[in-house]
């Protein structure tokens, strides 16, 4: 039986898997991609600009695939895997490489010493159970004091000795010191001296107590803990004497005359005087902002009686006409 024509037919409705160009596509395994610099067909692209797109494509993807066929292979649980090489192409970074870390306080002791970094397995053999736990987590075999049913107590240990909660705080205290030491790397990696790394610990330990609601009234506070000091705030006494007081306005008036007229003043007294002074602006700071009229109720003695007038002559208000 002669299968020629059946196997010649059934090759034709698909491509083959060389492609041939003028120019060779350029194609870098180790970045996955593939260049095509042949000129573009402008008259195919013309008649069916989907089908040139689908065309272009298609021999690229095929150029890489058939490229990485060709690499030597790793057996691995999901399947073969490909070793790609190193990439051919330099493409730029959007942005700077990143500063090596300096090494931690361990790291260095222990590059000092010698010491070795070993993987601890997350699973232990536990001799009581006769299984396989679960190192750290639930029911870890670091909480193996806490959960025993029996406890081994000291002979002068107290009465009120809990030895659960005993190891549950040592073990706690255990990871408190491992997140200090952890915050301490952070902070010496980020550089500065170690007096601005604990102010910037006390700033953000400010800022975190006076985010609640009631401003940190209500919180609980550490042990050893110290209380915040605020910007003190310092009033003027309400009698002085008057030699304070004189040095006072000359330096209001030395101020005034220093600063300078403002930008609207020069613009409404243009040409109409050669006054300097901001009479507005003096005014305004002589009486703290409450302006000429309470600043000459002051400087009177007292408050004076509030004065409309009407037609038939003034009159108190309140009063008869």
């Amino acid at each position: 039986m002669d299968v020629s024509g059946i196997l010649a037919s059934q090759a034709s409705k698909y491509k083959s898997i060389a492609v041939e160009k003028d120019v060779p596509l350029e194609v870098d395994v180790g970045s996955l991609s593939a260049t095509d610099l042949n000129p573009i067909e402008e008259e195919g692209y013309k008649i069916d600009l989907e089908e040139g797109l689908q065309n272009t494509a298609r021999d690229g993807v095929q150029a890489l695939i058939s490229a990485l066929f060709q690499l030597p292979t790793q057996s691995t649980a999901d399947g073969p895997l490909a070793m790609l090489p190193p990439p051919k192409t330099l493409l730029p970074r959007a942005k700077p490489l990143p500063k090596p870390k300096p090494p931690t306080k361990w790291e260095r002791f222990a590059a000092a010493k010698g010491i070795q970094k070993t993987k601890k397995d997350k699973k232990v053999w536990d001799e009581v159970r006769q299984e396989w736990v679960n190192r750290w987590g639930m029911r870890g075999k670091n909480k193996e004091k806490e959960e025993q049913w029996i406890t081994e107590v000291r002979a002068n240990a107290d009465i009120d000795h809990d030895p659960v909660k005993a190891a549950r705080d040592e073990r706690k205290a255990r990871v408190a010191k491992n997140e200090k030491q952890q915050v301490q790397n952070l902070g010496r990696a980020a550089g500065g001296t170690r007096s601005d790394r604990k102010q910037e610990i006390v700033k953000t330990l400010a800022s975190s107590r006076i985010s609640t609601a009631s401003m940190g009234k209500f919180d609980k506070k550490l042990d050893g803990e110290k209380k915040l000091r605020g910007v003190k705030r310092k009033f003027d006494p309400t009698e002085e004497p008057g030699e304070s007081e004189k040095k006072k306005s000359l330096a209001l008036i030395s101020k005034i005359d220093r600063e300078g007229p403002s930008k609207q003043s020069r613009h409404n007294h243009a040409g109409k005087s050669d006054d300097v002074l901001n009479v507005r602006k003096a005014v305004r700071i002589a009486s703290k902002g409450k302006g000429g009229v309470a600043l000459g109720r002051e400087l009177g003695g007292g408050n004076r009686p509030n004065v409309r007038g009407g037609r038939g002559g003034n009159s108190k208000r309140g009063g008869k006409r």
